[in-house]
């Protein structure tokens, strides 16, 4: 439980006073006529907002069935548990193992978490976040009235970290929900929760960034509102009394709040909780490709223009994309009307589309763009990409053309092209000085040389013979099952 060390606090209270009229002492003083008539702005008042939506926000506690030897602590540490597991994605280290009791049955419920959420509707749909309710076996919702319900999931996507539960209730607060499009950088939000347990704790700050790209599915509000275990679920709440955001996560690199939080925009969770209301799942659109960041350095040896899109490292056999004529290498610049101007953008941009639909989009390929249309297939749940291991192939053939980028290489054997699913291309034997510096190394497979398709030996030492020896050298090369591009600076 966390403890609050009330002398500490005091003491910074009083050092606080101190500096402040140390300041005032040191401040020159300026006649009253002389001062400007330049507005008066004091801190924001919350409460009124908090009397207005404290009621629609919720204590959730999870419960799951005790099995034996449980993996995780007792009764009294299920908050830091939540941390642990939510923040870190492990157990609490050394912490407390639970073995089984004697006399006890076996199926007892253990704490296991705690969360917040707020009520959608008067009837009793009540939003939180996924990793709350994942895994409970019970859910139990109380009230600031201090009425308690056992909640039933209706549904959790973890792609998006939204959930909703059904309460058997009528005639309950709701909230009212906001346009997350509408804030603004460096506007107020305040945040209720029920961090480590203390419910309705009543925390604000400033919107920090809008749409901020953590790697996750969405962009998320960052804001200094001070979140912690317990908080997640919970409401962002506008100056308005609108919720504009769900509260999700944290940045920490001690484990403790350090002034950056999280929050899931309320347009995108709506958008999830209707679907999750109304079949109980998510359908998202995919075309089954493996993207990444295209880099400034690649665009400009491509002939891009400017650093955008996403590229494409492999491509599903069998999938939308592969049916499309989608080649790893390629680089997505437009989706459905849509410029993709970063990698993170695309998956959105197909989830979003309903699966069976057509959709058109843009690659751009060995120097030109070309459209294309794919019919977009429905999203399945992740799949571990596996590699086998490469089979040994000729013997390294040196070539004096080269030398120039400092590679060796051969031919690509039948059974290799066969399992990477390529045409052709050559393999890298060595890598020295520019290529080892730009990241290839022995064992990757060289599909394009300067924009120019690579099938052979020959056509590779012919396009390296035709290269200008004073300019970087862009190469499109596999490892294992992805594709991605270096940029190969000439020995001089």
């Amino acid at each position: 439980m966390l403890k609050l060390n009330l002398g500490t606090l005091r003491l910074q209270a009083l050092a606080g006073a101190f500096f402040m009229a140390s300041v005032a002492t040191l401040a020159p003083t300026v006649p009253a006529w002389a001062q400007g008539p330049g507005p008066v702005r004091g801190l924001p008042d919350f409460t009124e907002l908090v009397e207005q939506v404290g009621p629609s926000v919720v204590n959730i506690r999870t419960l799951e069935k005790s099995r034996g030897a449980s993996p995780h602590g007792g009764p009294g540490d299920e908050e830091m548990q939540e941390f642990f597991r939510r923040f870190f994605g492990v157990p609490l280290p050394n912490g407390p193992r639970q073995g089984p009791r004697p006399n006890r049955p076996q199926d007892d419920e253990q704490p296991r978490g705690v969360g917040s959420g707020f009520i959608l509707t008067g009837d009793g749909f009540i939003m939180t976040n996924a990793h709350v309710v994942d895994g409970a076996d019970e859910v139990i919702v109380t009230l600031t009235d201090k009425r308690e319900f056992k909640a039933r999931i209706v549904g959790a996507d973890k792609r998006t970290d939204v959930a909703v539960v059904k309460i058997e209730a009528t005639g309950l607060p709701a909230v009212k929900v906001g346009d997350s499009g509408r804030l603004k950088v460096g506007e107020w939000v305040m945040a209720i929760g029920s961090p480590f347990g203390l419910e309705n704790s009543v925390t604000a700050g400033i919107v920090s960034a809008k749409q901020r790209d953590t790697g996750d599915y969405l962009p998320f509000i960052q804001t200094d509102v001070a979140i912690n275990p317990g908080n997640s679920g919970g409401p962002l709440i506008n100056m308005r009394g609108e919720v504009v955001g769900v509260n999700s996560q944290i940045y920490s690199r001690s484990g403790g709040y350090m002034g950056i939080a999280f929050a899931i925009p309320m347009d995108e969770a709506i958008r999830v909780s209707d679907q999750l209301r109304a079949t109980g799942r998510v359908t998202r659109g995919r075309i089954g490709v493996q993207i990444d960041q295209v880099t400034k350095e690649i665009a400009e040896s491509l002939g891009l223009g400017k650093a955008q899109g996403a590229l494409v490292r492999g491509v599903e056999s069998g999938s939308p994309a592969e049916k499309a004529g989608v080649e790893a290498g390629d680089i997505i610049t437009r989706f459905d009307g849509k410029t993709v101007e970063k990698a993170s953008d695309l998956p959105r941009f197909v989830g979003s589309v309903k699966p069976g639909t057509r959709a058109a989009f843009t690659v751009f390929r060995r120097g030109a763009s070309k459209e294309l249309t794919v019919v977009i297939g429905e999203a399945e749940s992740e799949k571990v990409a596996t590699r086998k291991p490469a089979e040994r192939e000729e013997k390294a053939r040196p070539s004096a053309a080269v030398q120039l980028l400092g590679l060796s290489v051969s031919e690509l054997g039948e059974a290799q092209k066969k399992e990477l699913k390529i045409k052709g291309g050559v393999k890298v034997d060595a890598a020295t000085e520019g290529s080892a510096r730009a990241g290839l190394r022995e064992g990757d497979v060289i599909t394009q040389v300067a924009n120019q398709e690579i099938l052979s030996v020959k056509d590779f030492d012919a396009v390296v013979a035709r290269l200008d020896k004073s300019k970087p050298v862009s190469v499109l090369f596999r490892r294992g099952e992805w594709a991605q591009y270096a940029l190969i600076r000439p020995a001089r």
